[in-house]
C-alpha cells in the first residue's frame, strides 16, 4: 500500500538560525532545493537540517491549533498500514528478544513508553502482549489513544517530568517512530530519553534516511524532504547523536528500496531486497542500549 506522507502546507513563520544541532557547527552548505523550502548540510558533522528552522511554538500548533484535526483524520485512514509497518520494524529490532530478556530479570511487566504515539495503535498491542504502556503525542490523537484506555500524555516528552530512572524505576524500552526528524532540539529529546530510561533500556529510533537510495535518487523530490522534516539523518548522524548522549549502537537496519507506484511490482521487489541487503533503504532503524548495562551488538 502507497501512504502519502503527511506535511503541513508551507508557511510564513517566524525563523532564526541556529547551530548544527549534533556538533554546534554555524558552516554550512546548500543540500536540497525543495518547493519554498530548503536543506543544508553542516560542513563539519555532516547534519542534513533545515537552517533558518522555524521557532519551536510554531511547529507545536501545526499538531494542534493549526492542522490537528486534519491529522488525526490522516492517522486514521492509515492506521492499520502504519501498525503493520511498525510491527514489522520492531520484528526487525528484535523486540523478542529484548521482551525475553526483560522478562527473565524482572518480575513486573516490560513497561514501554512510545512518545509520538499517535492513536495509540502500537501501543494497545504492546498492551495486548503484557507490556505496560505509556504514551506521549502533542496531536488530537492523544484523546484518541486515551479512549482505547491507554495513558497517553498530551505533552511533548520534556515537559512530562517522568521521573530519573533507576533499576526499580523508569522506562524499560522507549519507541520514537518517525518523530525525531521533526523536533526543533533533537539532542535534548535524546538525553532525556536515556535520563527515563532504565539501566540497560533500549530506544529504537526510526526515521528516514538521507544517505538512501531514494534521497539519492530524488533529491528536493524526495518524499521524506517535506517541509515538517527539520532533521534528514543519516546513520553517521543518528548514530552519532545516540552515542554522544549515553546510548550504545545494538542494531542498525534499513529498508524501502523503490516506493509503490515508482516502478514495477518486481523491479519494486529487487530494489527492496537490495536496499535491505546494503543498508541503503528508505527508512532506517537505530536500536541504542542505554550504556549502563552493554550487552554487544546482537
Amino acid at each position: 500500500m502507497a501512504i502519502k506522507t503527511w506535511s503541513t502546507p508551507v508557511e510564513t513563520e517566524t525563523t532564526r538560525t541556529i547551530p548544527c544541532a549534533l556538533c554546534g557547527g554555524e558552516v554550512f552548505s546548500p543540500h536540497l532545493y525543495c518547493e519554498g523550502f530548503f536543506y543544508v548540510r553542516c560542513t563539519r558533522c555532516g547534519l542534513v537540517q533545515m537552517n533558518p528552522q522555524p521557532e519551536n511554538d510554531a511547529v507545536r500548533q501545526r499538531y494542534r491549533e493549526g492542522y490537528g484535526e486534519d491529522y488525526l483524520a490522516y492517522e486514521l485512514a492509515n492506521e492499520a498500514a502504519f501498525l503493520r509497518l511498525q510491527e514489522l520494524a520492531l520484528e526487525d529490532a528484535g523486540l523478542d528478544g529484548i521482551e525475553k530478556e526483560i522478562m527473565r530479570t524482572n518480575t513486573a511487566p516490560p513497561s514501554v513508553l512510545d512518545i509520538g504515539c499517535a492513536t495509540g495503535a502500537l501501543l494497545a498491542t504492546l498492551r495486548d502482549r503484557g507490556w505496560a504502556c505509556t504514551g506521549a503525542e502533542i496531536s488530537p490523537s492523544a484523546e484518541y489513544a486515551r479512549k482505547r484506555g491507554l495513558d497517553v500524555r498530551d505533552r511533548v516528552l520534556e515537559e512530562n517530568e517522568f521521573p530519573d530512572a533507576s533499576a526499580n524505576a523508569g522506562f524499560d524500552l522507549a519507541l520514537a517512530s518517525h518523530l525525531i526528524e521533526h523536533l526543533n532540539d533533537p539532542a535534548s529529546f535524546v538525553a532525556e530519553v536515556h535520563r527515563i530510561l532504565k539501566p540497560g533500556g533500549d530506544f529504537i529510533v526510526t526515521t528516514p534516511n538521507i544517505d538512501g537510495f531514494q534521497a539519492r535518487l530524488f533529491g528536493g523530490r524526495w518524499r521524506s524532504a517535506i517541509f515538517d522534516h527539520l532533521y534528514l539523518f543519516s546513520i553517521k548522524t543518528l548514530s552519532r547523536l545516540l552515542t554522544e548522549h549515553g546510548f550504545a549502537i545494538e542494531r542498525v537496519r534499513t529498508w524501502g528500496g523503490l516506493a509503490a507506484g515508482t516502478a514495477p511490482a518486481a523491479l519494486k521487489r529487487i530494489a527492496d531486497k537490495a536496499a535491505k541487503r546494503f543498508g541503503v533503504g528508505d527508512v532506517m532503524l537505530i536500536r541504542g542500549k542505554r550504556k549502563d548495562m552493554v550487552t554487544g551488538p546482537l
